[in-house]
């Protein structure tokens, strides 16, 4: 018992924290002393400016990345009652944003290699759809764990019924596809800066496109639609239903900070996963989120898949516990079409999906992750295995 209550006590690993450094500080304490404090500044402008030079896209600073979606499905055009196509394996967020607009996800399932929604998968679908003239509005995908989805083909499909793309690129920053920036092939990209993502403003998502007309419409959506006033006294004006969306130019000033290290928590994330990967590597029962050939996978989370007979344990066992030696993981995200909040919407297949978060976990991935603290989690997940006991 006291063994088991030391173990516990041992200060906690979780699953991904946030990584800052000098720069971030100074760009805020900047904000500060000019007192730009609201959601205009210099930072604001620095940063959509680093976007658009990195990119080579006109960008939007919002408040969230679920703002981003959500934004980015009013400039393609959604209404209520059009179909959305949603990958099932991705985070409740990159989907809520259809709700809002009344419209209809339609579930897509995973394809193995990726863990991204199935190119083939979505051909069948579209195909029956065409058939009875009921194509959908919008086609999203989301690049799981920083894996990109297999862009070429969804894009050939999305050209061929001419279907809007929308990219969830909320767990990719830093990904690429075949040299492009996840983000940056479809109609609309975004990007998250959420606590725990590869690089972080404590909050925020960024929103580009190819065309710059949609990035200032969403720029002005976000700022509750206020119009020019004719009469050129600063009156409110307002013809159309905006949103408290924009990003504060304190945050901006951290992601500032953060983006120009972006390659730098790149490398170190992938850094993790290799030394995950070279620990269990001859363990029976445990494999790699497999990295495709098409793109240099970020490794934001690493992700493992458990056999339980070969491993000697269950997902849910070494979950249970990782946790009991105070180190937090978690399963690789419940498909959508089995929440509760979904049930009842279109699905094409599931199994996929179904089985990558009966079998998938997400281990601790912190860029600052030391080595040191990566061993116990290795150690916790060895003595859990067949080959030990």
């Amino acid at each position: 018992m006291h063994i088991k209550n030391e173990l516990a006590n041992r200060q906690r690993i979780y699953l991904s924290v946030p990584h800052v450094s000098v720069a971030e500080l100074e760009y805020v304490k900047q904000a500060f002393e000019q007192n730009w404090l609201s959601t205009v500044g210099p930072n604001l402008t620095a940063l959509e400016k680093f976007v658009f030079q990195k990119f080579g896209l006109r960008a939007v600073a919002l408040s969230t990345g679920t703002a981003g979606i959500h934004l980015g499905l009013k400039l393609l055009g959604v209404k209520p009652g059009n179909e959305i196509v949603v990958p099932s394996l991705t985070f409740v967020a990159g989907c809520n944003p259809v709700l809002y607009e009344h419209a209809k996800p339609v579930f897509i399932d995973s394809e193995t290699l990726s863990w991204n929604i199935d190119p083939q998968r979505l051909e069948d679908f579209l195909i029956s759809r065409a058939k009875i003239n009921r194509l959908p509005k919008v086609v999203t995908v989301a690049h799981l764990f920083g894996q990109s989805a297999d862009l070429d083909a969804i894009v050939s499909l999305c050209n061929r019924y001419e279907i809007h793309l929308l990219e969830d690129a909320a767990e990719s920053l830093g990904t690429n596809y075949k040299g492009k920036p996840t983000g940056t092939v479809g109609d609309v990209g975004v990007f998250s800066f959420n606590g725990n993502k590869m690089i972080t403003a404590t909050a925020g998502g960024i929103l580009v496109s190819k065309n710059p007309e949609l990035v200032d419409r969403a720029r002005h959506w976000s700022t509750q639609a206020r119009d020019q006033d004719p009469d050129g006294i600063n009156n409110y004006v307002h013809s159309e239903i905006g949103y408290n969306y924009r990003m504060s130019n304190v945050l901006a000033g951290i992601a500032r900070g953060q983006l120009e290290v972006l390659n730098e928590r790149v490398n170190q994330r992938r850094a993790v996963f290799s030394r995950y990967n070279a620990a269990f590597t001859g363990l029976d029962g445990i494999e790699p989120q497999p990295e495709a050939p098409w793109d240099r996978h970020s490794r934001w989370l690493s992700c493992f898949l458990i056999d339980e007979k070969e491993f000697g344990a269950s997902q849910v066992e070494i979950i249970r516990h990782l946790e009991s030696h105070n180190i937090e993981s978690r399963p690789v995200w419940k498909p959508l079409h089995t929440q509760p909040l979904y049930i009842g919407f279109d699905c094409v297949g599931g199994e996929v999906a179904e089985d990558l978060n009966r079998r998938g976990i997400c281990l601790p991935s912190s860029s600052s992750l030391t080595e040191e603290d990566q061993q116990r989690v290795i150690d916790c997940v060895k003595s859990l295995h067949r080959s030990s006991k």
